[in-house]
C-alpha cells in the first residue's frame, strides 16, 4: 500500500467519525493523531485486533522516548486513528486517563487493562521490558526500573468489530 492509500484511509476515518459527532474536520477542536502499537509487524496487527475485539483498552509508552523525539505528550481526551502496521486505519480511540510512573510501579491493574498475553503483570513487565529495552539502545540509553512510563487507558470510539 503506498503513503498516501494509507493516509487517504485515515483521514477517512477521522472524517467518518467526526460525522458522527456533527462535526467535520474543519469545525472540529479534537486533538487527532494516528499511529500503529508497537515496533513490529506481527505484534502492531495482534494488539490492534485485540483493541477492535474490546481485549486491549490501554497502552504504555516511554516519557523519554516523547522527550528524545520532542513530540507532544498524549493528553486526556486526544483521539488516535489507530493503524494495522501497514497504515491501513482500524479504529478510533480517545484516552480516558493517564499516569506517568516509573516501570516498577505499573499495576497489576494496568496490565489487565492492556490486555496483551495472559494480561498478568509478569508478561507486561517482560514484553515491556524487551520493546522498552529496544529503544533505549537506539537512543543510547540502558533501560531503567525507574524510566517514566506513560500509562494511557482508552475507549473505542469508532470502528471496533
Amino acid at each position: 500500500m503506498t503513503e498516501d492509500l494509507r493516509k487517504e484511509s485515515v483521514e477517512a476515518m477521522w472524517r467518518a467519525y467526526l460525522a458522527t459527532q456533527g462535526e467535520t474536520p474543519e469545525t472540529t477542536a479534537k486533538f487527532w493523531e494516528s499511529w500503529h502499537f508497537c515496533d513490529n509487524e506481527k505484534d502492531a496487527n495482534e494488539l490492534v485486533l485485540l483493541v477492535r475485539q474490546g481485549q486491549k483498552r490501554g497502552t504504555a509508552s516511554l516519557l523519554w522516548s516523547y522527550e528524545h523525539e520532542g513530540e507532544r505528550l498524549p493528553c486526556m481526551g486526544d483521539h488516535v486513528v489507530i493503524t494495522d502496521w501497514s497504515g491501513e486505519a482500524q479504529c478510533v480511540i480517545r484516552i480516558t486517563d493517564i499516569a506517568v510512573v516509573p516501570f516498577q510501579d505499573v499495576s497489576a491493574e494496568f496490565a489487565r487493562t492492556e490486555g496483551e498475553g495472559d494480561c498478568s503483570l509478569a508478561h507486561w513487565r517482560r514484553v515491556h521490558w524487551e520493546c522498552f529495552t529496544r529503544y533505549m539502545h537506539e537512543i543510547g540509553r540502558e533501560p531503567e526500573e525507574e524510566m517514566p512510563v506513560i500509562c494511557q487507558t482508552f475507549e473505542v470510539v469508532y470502528g471496533g468489530l
